[in-house]
């Protein structure tokens, strides 16, 4: 049987367009997902109300919402989150006046604070386009090394980083990886991807997995799929 610290590494996103589409995987995950994370597709279609039931239903609430804006917009906006009581929200790790203003917007609330470094669909080909000399590799553990000294909890990080975020940060420091795939699954959009095994030896504390749970013929065997990867590592 599988306990409740494990389930809780496995975060399912539930990037759905509607209210009822979610609350009906939901329903059909039932006691097999503790953690979902909630973006930006769904807020606008009662994502927040559908937060605040997980929240009353005990379960475990991530809203993406990767905030970037002037630091008083961001602090008030963080503020407003950590009144609905979620577990972790996302701010772009792109300068530290941002996320100091985020750490002082989460106050003295329980909400973990993450910083988005690379999207987890860009390559270097993306980077260059940008001006951006770094490699993916080199700017996620510049960003992450900014975000634990602005007091952040942790950060969003492909598993191809994972191992050099966790090397440069404190053993506390929370990795959450994305672009999570079982081996010999199609990539989709996902530019930088690893496998559940990969990315938890890599140092990943939590791996948030989409389309291969919300997409799939049997959601709730997928769910089952992924949890017994993830025992298994």
């Amino acid at each position: 049987m599988i306990d409740r610290a494990t389930r809780d590494k496995l975060i399912v996103a539930l990037d759905l367009p509607t209210y009822d589409e979610a609350r009906a995987l939901v329903d059909r995950l039932g006691d097999t997902v503790s953690f979902y994370k909630i973006g930006l597709e769904l807020l606008f279609a009662d994502g927040l109300s559908l937060a605040q039931e997980l929240k009353r239903e005990g379960k475990r609430v991530f809203l993406d919402l990767k905030f970037l804006d002037i630091g008083n917009t961001v602090e008030h906006a963080v503020a407003a989150a950590a009144k609905l009581g979620v577990d972790f929200i996302t701010v772009h790790g792109h300068d530290t006046k941002t996320m100091t203003a985020a750490v002082r917007g989460r106050g003295a609330s329980n909400l973990k604070l993450l910083a988005v470094t690379v999207l987890t669909n860009l390559d270097q080909s993306d980077l260059d386009e940008q001006g951006i000399a770094a490699t993916p590799g080199g700017l996620v553990v510049g960003r992450a090394r900014m975000a634990e000294n602005a007091g952040f909890d942790g950060v969003i990080a492909s598993g191809q980083e994972a191992a050099a975020v966790r090397a440069e940060t404190g053993p506390k420091f929370l990795i959450v990886t994305p672009g999570i795939r079982l081996p010999g699954a199609e990539t989709g959009d996902q530019s930088r991807i690893t496998t559940p095994e990969e990315a938890l030896r890599f140092g990943a504390n939590h791996l948030v997995v989409g389309r291969p749970i919300n997409a799939a013929r049997d959601p709730k065997a997928a769910a089952e799929t992924f949890l017994a990867h993830i025992a298994g590592a």
